[in-house]
């Protein structure tokens, strides 16, 4: 039986004029998403995009999971082919949705005639097809209100026959946004913020930040994985690692204990900027939530952003640690974050960090050390890899 996927855009049927080119950027994710498993075309037809495998031998279960982590869709279907006639029709919506059928109480079924050549009218189509699943399948019953299941039934160029609409992953298609940089550490935060931000259509490039001896290898492949798991999602992430060892040598030795993390931070993202702009980036993201630790008070969030010269998106602001843990568990990043190697962020932790600081006193507090040049080597240092599920 020949089957296709029927693909529901989202926000891109509100872009006007535009819509076109958000629709070809959403087909170009979907044909490199399903590259692996061999080769689709694609086909626009209103608000639906049609996905046909090309050869018989694709994985078709895998290929609907891929397709259901595509940002820029809002619902899709898994339909099946079938001829013009209404005995074909009949015996593949039976085989097709028979499975499904027995599983539930009522359904009811809807004809769709875009072709009005076909010789009979949407609804002689719905109550043929409906009475011929009644007459094989006990016990069921038609309820038009609240079915259970709906068998939509397509008159097109061919026929296209499916049960109910499936939810998609929303928002906008990766790539009709821009770029943006992504700092990624190894905990539960940055992968959910990366996923809120290419869910908005942002490509994704990352940042990690590797301290040597005092950070193991071990929590370097764990970040490395979880680029992975967000690239389910946002499609293939370029991820950079950078040394930071001296700079944070640097940063105990000669600067005040309590400022020890927002200085860090500060660096980070100083080092973080130059390489999305190298990059060609336009933003920062953050997994930053308001209040959560004391570098993400307010007053230090200020602090942060005074070294900031491209917009800083922080999308789990106003969240609370449930709420991220939710989304994780959702993206399947949990697990892999609660992995007990340690970041970089956790070295040298100041017993009391301050966290009503200014911007000055920070600036004043840099000024015991001339951190230019390990910043230089650390961005001209720092490796990177491709990251691709």
């Amino acid at each position: 039986m020949k089957k296709v996927i029927l693909v529901k855009n989202g926000e891109i049927v509100l872009k006007g004029l535009n819509r076109s080119t958000f629709e070809d950027i959403l087909i170009k994710n979907m044909r490199r998403r399903l590259a692996p498993l061999g080769t689709f075309t694609f086909r626009k037809s209103q608000s639906t995009i049609v996905a046909e495998p090309d050869s018989d031998d694709i994985d078709f279960d895998e290929a609907v999971e891929r397709i259901s982590r595509v940002f820029g869709i809002v619902g899709f279907s898994v339909a099946a082919v079938c001829d013009k006639n209404i005995d074909d029709i009949k015996r593949t919506a039976l085989e097709f949705l028979g499975d499904d059928l027995r599983n539930v109480r009522t359904f009811k079924v809807n004809g769709k005639r875009s072709d009005k050549k076909f010789p009979m009218t949407s609804p002689e189509i719905a109550a043929e097809v409906g009475a011929h699943i009644l007459s094989n399948i006990h016990p069921l019953k038609v309820d038009v209100h609240a079915p259970e299941l709906t068998v939509t039934v397509e008159i097109r160029d061919q026929v296209l026959i499916h049960g109910n609409q499936r939810k998609g992953a929303g928002g906008l298609p990766i790539g009709s946004s821009g770029k943006a940089c992504l700092l990624l550490s190894g905990g539960i935060d940055s992968p959910v913020a990366g996923y809120m931000m290419s869910k908005r259509g942002l490509m994704l490039d990352a940042v990690h930040f590797v301290s040597p001896p005092y950070t193991s290898k071990r929590a370097e492949l764990k970040v490395h994985a979880l680029a992975k798991l967000v690239s389910r999602y946002s499609g293939r992430i370029k991820l950079y690692v950078v040394p930071f060892t001296e700079i944070q040598e640097a940063i105990k030795d000669y600067c005040p204990e309590d400022m020890f993390t927002l200085i860090m931070r500060r660096h980070m993202m100083r080092i973080a900027q130059q390489i999305a702009e190298n990059d060609g980036c336009k933003a920062l993201i953050t997994g930053e939530s308001l209040g959560q630790v004391a570098s993400q008070t307010i007053d230090s969030l200020q602090c942060t952003n005074a070294v900031a010269e491209i917009p800083v998106f922080r999308p789990l602001i106003g969240m609370d640690k449930d709420e991220i843990i939710e989304i994780a568990r959702r993206i399947d990043t949990f697990e892999t974050s609660l992995q007990p190697y340690e970041d970089c962020c956790t070295v040298f932790t100041p017993k009391h960090p301050k966290t009503r600081a200014t911007a000055a006193m920070l600036e004043e507090a840099e000024t015991m050390f001339d951190f230019a040049p390990l910043l230089e080597r650390a961005v001209k240092e720092a490796r990177y890899t491709y990251i691709e599920a």
